[in-house]
């Protein structure tokens, strides 16, 4: 681990830190081409097995930016990733806050919340097509994919069942 490595970790952890509307899933297909591709930290399938354990841990979907930085540069990376994501959103979320909260009424207001909603939605479709893609690498798992996408998105079954239910066909052999 030098330096370099963990000063990178913090300069790409920062720039999505800005972008993350919506958390950490928002930026997940920017953050699987700079760690994958760009800096070549390891294998999009590495990647993809990172945010699988960081979206089965309990707490915020953040976990990924720890895991990664461990894979990277062990227990430094592990801070030093970490605290660049949470720390400038954060520090912007309370500068932008007390100005937000002051235009409460104004009519542009509600304009910039409508394209941020869209901009949030796009970001993390981006990222969840990314790890489909990634993961999906026969028919089988094509069609284990498309049958839970669409069963998440249009039954009211609990996301945990899903889980379940790909956990159990793994388990027996299915994929």
């Amino acid at each position: 681990m030098s330096g370099a490595t963990l000063f990178t970790l913090a300069a790409i952890f920062a720039q999505l830190s800005l972008l993350a509307f919506g958390g950490a899933n928002a930026v997940v297909s920017e953050m699987q081409r700079q760690v994958v591709e760009v800096e070549q930290w390891m294998s999009a399938s590495d990647f993809i097995a990172l945010f699988a354990l960081a979206q089965t841990a309990p707490g915020p979907n953040l976990m990924i930016a720890t895991l990664i930085g461990w894979r990277v540069a062990a227990l430094p990376g592990a801070i030093v990733a970490q605290i660049a994501l949470i720390l400038p959103s954060s520090l912007l979320t309370a500068v932008t806050y007390t100005i937000w909260s002051r235009f409460r009424g104004a009519r542009w207001r509600r304009f910039v919340q409508a394209g941020l909603i869209s901009l949030t939605a796009g970001l993390i479709a981006a990222g969840a097509a990314l790890v489909a893609r990634t993961a999906a690498t026969d028919a089988i798992l094509v069609a284990i994919t498309a049958a839970v996408t669409a069963l998440h998105l249009w039954t009211r079954l609990h996301p945990l069942w899903l889980l379940g239910i790909g956990a159990a066909c793994g388990l027996v052999g299915f994929v």
